[in-house]
């Protein structure tokens, strides 16, 4: 495989370096400095992933779905013994505490099991009355393209389903953190998966994809990363008519009714906004409270982001560690400064911290101009606005105004409101009173600018299948 600070391509069964010897530096957010690389892949090394995962696809595919299955549920159990040292990696790469990384890294291995345990199942003929069925059959070869913020479960979420419904895959790791690529990939070649069904490749991000989206061999996309290069990647995509899973960008509401508990709802942003130093698509980013509650929960929303412990993501006492890079430092600067010339006011945080890494703090912006570029771009950081409201039109109306519908969030006891806010809000996942990640077996997917298609559960995994419709069987006998 590689050793702890370089890592190396994976391409029919073997590690390797790139074939002309590029590489790509890893650098620790906490520290800003260079501590590993990571191989870059030429084009004649993707011609040769390509090659590879089309020579496995027949076999793979024609596999019996229950051994795909238990590849995966295998893989799963030698990635779960892994973890601890799996979580330091991807702790010391991305930023976020060795906590969040062990974790994503649970997550990860439930994926894995969840999709091997239901390979089976899930692609079995489907009866559609005494003449017709339904045949699952894998479509091909997918091209999965990952992000650095949470790169162990979004691997999961992308190779499993593709794994189990017979389709070989050749991931794209994220060269910012490709230690969790590398830990994903080695269990599954441990695990005996057979060479070539996964390659895996680091490099140039635009010269991958467009190398792999325009061979035909490739007949699924599936990304998740922001609105912008999901667009470029399904203008490529359209010119082979590759089947396109596009998880984008999200702006994500929460609307905090004047029933709301404030006891549990402040305590559950708090850790799920800051989660990550709110590197997620579908972290909270707006707050929307009812104005008789306004003031009281902007003072403890306040209180509680102050209290959060910012610092190196290896020390047990942090609550948020850097950001992952210093283009994030450099929006979070733009996104700000914009919002105060245009009359915002900082209640706390809004400057990065002085010091060594990418530190920036939780930051509560209030008074915010419904212009201001950070209530339309997509904040991916420790930014939070504070607005209140009057009814519950007038909430739903400004949680919809903007262009991504991901994820959105209320806290509410009454049934009217749950009801209004349900139907009304324009969102791929609603959650009621909580905040919390998405389970493996849950299908989630955006809607507007926030993509297409879906991850997760038995729809995930449809979306590696053709379904074939077979008619007539009573006329075989």
């Amino acid at each position: 495989m590689s050793n702890a600070t370089s890592y190396q391509l994976f391409i029919d069964g073997r590690w390797r370096a790139g074939s002309d010897g590029n590489t790509l530096p890893v650098i620790n957010p906490a520290t800003e400095k260079v501590f590993g690389s990571v191989a870059a892949a030429s084009v004649s090394d993707l011609d040769e992933a390509l090659a590879s995962a089309e020579r496995s696809r027949r076999a793979w595919s024609s596999r019996p779905s229950k051994e795909r299955g238990e590849i995966l549920v295998a893989a799963a159990r030698i990635l779960a013994t892994k973890v601890g040292d799996a979580a330091k990696d991807l702790s010391a790469e991305q930023g976020k505490t060795i906590a969040e990384a062990t974790g994503e890294y649970a997550r990860a291995v439930e994926t894995l099991e969840w999709n091997g345990t239901h390979a089976e199942e899930l692609s079995a003929p489907i009866p559609m009355g005494p003449n017709r069925m339904i045949i699952p059959e894998p479509l091909g070869v997918v091209a999965a393209f990952t992000p650095w913020n949470y790169p162990a479960v979004l691997i999961a979420r992308k190779l499993a389903p593709a794994l189990a419904a017979g389709c070989p895959v050749i991931l794209k790791g994220a060269e910012e953190t490709p230690s969790a690529a590398v830990h994903f990939v080695e269990a599954l070649r441990q695990a005996g998966i057979p060479d070539g069904v996964v390659n895996l490749v680091f490099g140039v991000p635009v010269q991958i994809s467009r190398h792999l989206l325009s061979s035909p061999i490739v007949k699924v996309l599936t990304f998740t990363g922001s609105t912008e290069v999901g667009k470029q990647l399904a203008k490529l995509a359209a010119n082979n008519l590759q089947r396109c899973i596009l998880e984008l960008g999200g702006h994500s509401p929460v609307v905090v009714c004047e029933d709301a508990d404030l006891a549990k709802a402040i305590p559950a942003i708090t850790e799920y906004k800051f989660e990550c130093a709110g590197q997620s698509c579908n972290a909270p980013s707006r707050i929307l409270v009812a104005r008789n509650l306004y003031e009281e929960f902007l003072s403890r929303m306040t209180e509680a982001a102050r209290k959060i412990r910012i610092g190196p993501p290896d020390d047990p006492a942090t609550n948020m560690g850097p950001m992952a890079n210093a283009r994030r430092i450099e929006a979070m600067q733009r996104l700000i400064q914009d919002a105060v010339d245009r009359g915002a006011r900082i209640e706390t945080g809004g400057t990065r911290l002085d010091k060594p890494g990418f530190y920036w703090p939780p930051t509560i912006l209030t008074g915010v101009p419904k212009d201001a570029k950070v209530l339309h771009d997509e904040p991916f950081g420790p930014i939070l606005t504070v607005a209140p409201f009057d009814t519950i039109e007038d909430a739903i109306e400004e949680a919809n105004a903007t262009e991504y519908g991901l994820a959105a969030y209320f806290f509410t006891g009454a049934t009217d409101a749950k009801r209004a806010l349900i139907g009304g809000l324009s969102a791929g996942a609603i959650s009621v009173n909580y905040l919390k990640g998405v389970s493996a077996d849950a299908p989630y997917g955006g809607v507007k600018q926030s993509g297409y298609g879906y991850e997760g559960g038995e729809q995930g995994l449809r979306s590696f299948q053709s379904l074939k419709l077979v008619n007539g069987l009573g006329s075989f006998g």
